[in-house]
């Protein structure tokens, strides 16, 4: 067992996953408190590395491509603060970042991992059903369909057809961008037979974000929807997946393995009762 406690978080390695748990620290990002403790296995790893400082280092995972949907939806755009796979560490605790480095290194090597791409999410995306008020609207999600609602900052011609629902089955793609400079950020759905070029301000598929503290939170809107549709590497799919299983095995497995981690996620308070139930009722409907 490997594990380094700081006040950004705690991530502990037994040999077969790695735990990350956020902590409770105020300078803990909310993106980071609102998607909880997540269990990486080893075979999502595709490396580990840490980087000293004078004053702080850091440990950073890479997983490999593919392997988790907020990683795929957010391609690279999360800022340091809101990368769940990653730790800042104090410098009187470099030796233990050194040894947790080891150990998942030296596990890698005697399991044989690989560091190439994946054919199907590893890790499960964030828990449904979730809600996030941000920029011009609210974007919700109970595992089967998305709900786009407005408030008043809402250009009017956007406003005006009032809320959106959208089947998970009629969602062809799903974007998330960060407002960077002077561009607003947004939260965009791709529908099948219904394509739009059209700026996020006026798209009624998409929220506008303009770089507010709860921008962030719209990315796990979105990976919890891509957790869902077809993974990048199947080419041929058309239809929107259930769940993304966690290795090899029929869907029927991978919800059985869904169920156990909503377990799991209750039980260490993750989940409130109400949600566990949603979440397990979602699950239950689809076996």
């Amino acid at each position: 067992m490997a594990e380094i406690l700081q006040r950004d978080g705690s991530w502990t390695f037994d040999g077969d996953t790695l735990r990350l748990t956020p902590g409770r620290d105020k300078s803990v990002s909310l993106l980071r408190k609102t998607l909880g403790e997540l269990s990486v296995p080893l075979g999502a790893l595709a490396g580990i590395s840490f980087e000293q400082g004078r004053k702080s280092g850091r440990l950073r995972l890479r997983l490999r491509d593919g392997a988790d949907p907020l990683l795929q939806v957010t391609g690279g755009r999360l800022a340091d603060g809101n990368d769940p796979y990653q730790l800042s560490v104090d410098a009187d605790r470099y030796g233990v970042a050194e040894y947790v480095v080891d150990e998942i290194r030296n596990a890698l090597l005697l399991d044989q991992v690989p560091a190439d791409a994946v054919g199907a999410y590893l890790l499960p995306g964030p828990v449904v059903p979730l809600s996030v008020s941000a920029g011009d609207g609210t974007a919700s999600f109970d595992g089967e369909h998305v709900r786009l609602e407005w408030n008043w900052k809402t250009e009017d011609a956007k406003a005006a057809a009032g809320p959106r629902t959208l089947a998970l089955a009629d969602i062809e793609a799903v974007e998330w961008q960060p407002s960077v400079g002077l561009e607003n950020g947004c939260l965009r759905f791709t529908v099948r037979n219904a394509p739009t070029k059209a700026p996020a301000k006026y798209d009624p598929n998409s929220v506008e974000l303009w770089g507010f503290k709860k921008d962030p939170l719209m990315a796990l809107v979105a990976a919890a929807v891509q957790a869902r549709l077809p993974h990048p590497s199947s080419a041929g799919d058309t239809g929107p997946k259930q769940l993304a299983p966690a290795g090899g095995g029929d869907d029927h497995d991978a919800l059985l393995r869904r169920l156990r981690e909503l377990g799991e996620l209750h039980r260490s308070g993750v989940l409130t009762d109400e949600e566990f139930t949603l979440a397990k009722q979602a699950v239950l409907k689809r076996m």
